[in-house]
């Protein structure tokens, strides 16, 4: 082991008592000799020749003591999981018949006051050790096993190859004993036990007995215990010790051998006779004693990295023992020498020192430091490399640093075009671990681009055929393969990703594969094609417009996507997409927009967007200035070609001026066809749009009477007018046109009363011919024909009105006036004659009535009216000449039978004509509503309602 470094990762702890310098001892009221030693639950337990025991703290004060045993303690063990001290020593006080050799088990949580001086934890139990049958034998090595509270397992070596088991609760005293013996030598003597270890698995319990010339395993699990020889060879007593991984530590002169369940392991050749052997915190310690000066050396191993951690000489050491992180030796001048390891930072500043960065790894990995630390050291050892111009070696350590060094530290030193291969290097590592950033990907892929690696670029985009999910920002890596112009590997990640809209800009903007990118669309699913189409629309409808109305109608109308095709009708149409979202992609091509929404309501007839789809449509349709691409192309085209030809244009610019003028009025022409057969479809559209069994129609009104007035058609206004019953609108629309004949065929057709139309509107059009200022003697005729028909005005207001015009002559008016001049008359005389007959009916009233208050009244009827017999008395006669039995009226009948009836329905006509003269609302709607309102009022008052007034009566004073 010469070739082993040495470093000195330990170092003396100086602890002295009471706080004082200098090194500790054992404390001078332990007076008798340290035979044995155990540490556990931050405390040392030391027993002694004489019988005591010793429990010292962590600055070496003895925190009590008391007597354990009558004359000497053997062996004591501190346990783990309990505050328990368990120890063997020798009562000499036992009587002859027994054997002095004692087990006893003190709870040290238990402390009973023995004086003022001293104090003694409480004995739970005290088990004889030989009996009957287990022979008495010199005990040679001790050892405790925990098993679940409170069960142990206490293992005791003898000297002659015998070991003595006791198993159980020992304070109950609910033990089992049984012995176990080692594999005897070739002489058949037997030899001493000079350590012990158990190893647990499990439920598997397993015993490691040493002998000098024998290592055995037995398996407590096994009943009985099994047997197995691991080795002929064996060591001295203080030589064993169990590592944490619970193998077999065993120290010969020539080496240090361990041991596993199924034989030696590994075996490491350090010279010299192993006073102690021990295992703490992963190291290897070993006290050897020289062979030539025979003074002992400690040496603490570290295995794993192949180093000597700390070598020091000692003097004559006693025992063995680790406690509160130290190594802790007792020599036998009861001197205790305390060691303990330095902390991380000293040991790697020692290492750095040395340029040791292989050993720093190896250490900090070995000791299971923090990631940060081990990745700080990685760091400083890949510096050191860089800067000995290693960069392989440096760019090693760096990617082991990923995770916990920024990588723009990393990244910096290597931005160099000679070291490219490097950084591609630890970039590809980044993105293997999923912590690069968008800049490491830009990063990345410049680094392929420029390198042409097609290969490695191939690997890092589509990552083995496809398999596996993406470590990289998708959007970065498209936008620097566009850049570097690999098109098909930006795809291949844009359609691996699922971003169909970064798909498709490529192949339209970079690729301009138009047929492509509509098959792409026609793959997706219908709302996905949808958001595909609304970004991208514009560049497909000015390149492919026929194949994308195909595509939009397909996504509308659920031809696209059988899964939508489910449910209700209503809800179909809710789950798809709705032709409005798509209006703007036709900016430059109404035309086609107008194909497919004309497609769309073939197809679809209870559309939620039915009223907007009307509403564009009645625009596409009515609108004059509506733009062609088509046109505009072949207007384009020429323009080009006239510049081309400029100089042959002016040589012959007669015949060329011609023919552009030729061209022009062929598109005027082409044009205007298109205007009237746009809109000869807005005028079908109205009309089917609003039917006579619609209440409302599926457009807006207000937007459509916009449309028609701003582009002037006249046939769409007129059906509006019409359909919202504003006939004097219709009629401004024949008088803006001049156009007699409608003004008077519309007059029929809306100013029949019997059809619900306005009569008033004759008057209008009268007006209107009153005031054009020139001859209109037919029109003006056949008005007056109409207006007398329905006498709708007064014939003094036909004059007033007709008066206005000074190319009309009397002629128009003279047989109109001869005829209402005659039917007036022939009224006056028939009025005449009624006030005569009313006047005559009045007179003949007042006279009777005069007569009934001035003269008698004689009745000489001689039968009763009722009954038709002889009138007798008691008779009843009435003013109106009936007379009847006074048995054939009823009871209380103060009114003639016969004319009651009468008398009642007078009656309540007065009193309805009472109540009609307070309703004020229905004199004014027949007032309204009469040709005469003179008339209505005339009524009213020959009927006596608004004749009468109430006076109020004076407020008394």
């Amino acid at each position: 082991m010469y070739q082993w470094r040495k470093f000195e990762f330990f170092e003396e702890k100086a602890a002295g008592r009471g706080g004082g310098g200098g090194a500790p001892s054992v404390p001078a009221e332990i007076a008798g000799r340290v035979t044995c030693c155990s540490g556990g639950r931050g405390r040392v337990a030391v027993g002694c020749d004489d019988g005591t025991v010793g429990i010292l703290d962590r600055g070496f004060r003895l925190s009590y003591g008391f007597q354990a045993y009558a004359s000497s303690v053997l062996f004591l063990q501190q346990l783990k999981q309990r505050n328990v001290l368990v120890t063997v020593g020798d009562d000499d006080q036992a009587s002859s018949q027994s054997s002095a050799i004692c087990l006893k088990v003190f709870d040290l949580d238990k402390v009973q006051e023995e004086g003022s001086s001293s104090t003694t934890p409480f004995c739970v139990q005290i088990l004889r050790i030989f009996t009957s049958q287990f022979p008495q034998a010199k005990i040679t090595s001790f050892l405790v096993l925990e098993e679940a509270p409170p069960i142990l397992l206490i293992a005791i070596g003898l000297d002659n190859g015998s070991i003595y088991c006791i198993k159980g609760d020992i304070a109950r005293e609910r033990i089992t004993r049984f012995p176990l013996q080692v594999e005897a030598v070739s002489g058949g003597t037997s030899s001493p036990i000079t350590g012990l270890g158990f190893r647990v698995e499990g439920q598997a319990h397993q015993l490691f007995a040493v002998t000098p010339t024998a290592i055995t395993l037995f398996s407590l699990h096994h009943q009985p215990p099994r047997r197995q020889t691991l080795d002929q060879i064996g060591c001295e007593i203080n030589a064993v010790a169990m590592s944490d991984r619970m193998d077999l530590i065993v120290g010969r002169p020539e080496a240090v051998y361990f041991y596993e369940v199924d034989g030696r392991g590994p075996c490491w050749a350090f010279d010299g006779s192993k006073k102690f052997v021990g295992w703490f915190r992963g190291y290897l310690l070993c006290i050897i004693e020289d062979q030539r000066s025979r003074k002992n050396t400690l040496n603490v191993y570290d295995l794993k990295n192949r180093l000597i951690a700390h070598s020091m000489p000692v003097g004559d050491v006693s025992h063995l023992v680790t406690e509160w992180g130290y190594i802790i030796l007792i020599m036998s001048d009861k001197r205790i020498l305390c060691i303990g390891e330095k902390d991380m930072e000293s040991k790697l500043d020692m290492l750095f020192k040395k340029n040791l960065y292989t050993v720093a790894i190896n250490l900090v990995q070995s000791q299971q430091a923090d990631p940060a630390s081990t990745a700080e050291v990685l760091r400083k050892y890949g510096d050191h490399l860089y800067g000995k111009q290693e960069y392989d070696e440096a760019m090693s350590q760096y990617i082991l640093t990923i995770g916990h060094l920024e990588p723009s530290y990393v990244i910096q030193k290597f931005l160099d075009a000679k070291r490219i291969y490097n950084l591609t290097n630890y970039l590809e590592k980044l993105h293997d671990r999923g912590l690069a950033s968008k800049d490491h990907t830009t990063l990345l892929l410049n680094c392929y681009t420029k390198q042409k690696d097609v290969e490695k670029l191939n690997h890092f985009i589509k990552d083995e055929d496809g398999v596996g999910e993406i470590k990289f920002d998708v959007e970065t890596a498209i936008r620097v393969c566009r850049a570097a112009g690999y098109h098909e590997h930006a795809m291949f990640v844009a359609k691996k990703a699922g971003r169909h809209e970064l798909y498709l800009k490529i192949l339209l903007e970079d690729l301009a594969r138009y047929n492509e990118a509509l098959q792409y669309i026609s793959s997706l699913e219908a709302n996905q094609a949808g958001l595909t189409v609304k970004e991208y629309g514009k560049i497909l409808v000015d390149h492919r417009p026929a194949q994308t109305v195909e595509i939009l109608l397909k996504l509308c109308t659920d031809g696209g996507d059988p899964t939508t095709r489910r449910g209700s009708n209503s809800m179909r149409l809710l789950m798809i997409p709705s032709p409005m979202d798509f209006v703007n992609i036709f900016v430059h091509s109404p035309q086609y927009l107008m194909e497919f929404l004309e497609n769309y309501i073939k197809a679809v007839k209870d559309s939620p967007a039915q009223t907007e789809i009307h509403n564009t449509l009645l625009e596409l349709y009515i609108s004059k200035d509506l733009s062609f691409p088509s046109m505009s192309l072949e207007n384009g085209l020429e323009d080009h070609n006239i510049k081309d030809r400029k100089g042959k244009d002016t040589a012959n610019g007669y015949k060329s001026g011609t023919r552009e003028k030729a061209k022009l009025g062929k598109e005027d022409a082409k044009m205007a066809k298109d205007i009237v057969d746009r809109q000869r479809k807005g005028l079908a559209l109205l009309k089917s749009a609003w039917t006579s069994e619609m209440e409302e129609p599926l457009y807006s009104i207000d937007l459509a009477l916009i449309i028609c007035n701003a582009n002037a058609f006249k046939d769409g206004l007129l059906f509006l007018y019409e359909k919202l019953k504003l006939y004097r609108e219709v009629i401004s629309c024949y008088k803006q046109a001049h156009d007699h004949e409608g003004l008077i065929a519309c007059c029929k057709k809306l100013g029949d009363s019997s059809q619900g139309g306005d009569p008033s509107l004759w008057g209008d059009l009268l007006k209107y011919f009153g005031e054009l200022g020139e001859d209109c003697s037919k029109e003006v005729k056949e008005v007056l024909t109409y207006i007398e028909k329905g006498d709708i005005l007064p014939p003094i207001v036909v004059l007033q009105t007709l008066s206005k015009n000074p190319c009309l002559s009397l002629s128009v008016v003279k047989d109109y006036i001869a005829r209402k001049l005659e039917q007036e008359s022939k009224l006056i005389e028939d009025e005449r004659k009624s006030i005569d007959k009313y006047q005559e009916e009045t007179e003949l009233m007042r006279r009777e009535t005069e007569d009934l208050k001035t003269n008698a009244k004689v009745f000489q009827l001689s039968k009763c009216t009722a009954c038709t017999f002889t009138l007798d008395l008691p008779a009843v006669h009435f003013m109106c000449m009936h007379s009847f039995h006074l048995r054939c009226l009823g009871d209380n009948e103060k009114e003639c039978p016969e004319c009651a009836a009468e008398y009642r329905s007078v009656m309540e006509a007065k009193q309805k004509l009472e109540l009609n003269a307070r309703d004020h609302d229905l004199f004014f709607r027949q007032l309204r509503g009469s040709k005469d309102g003179f008339s209505v009022v005339a009524d009213y008052f020959s009927k006596g309602v608004v004749s009468k007034t109430t006076i109020p009566p004076e407020n008394a004073s």
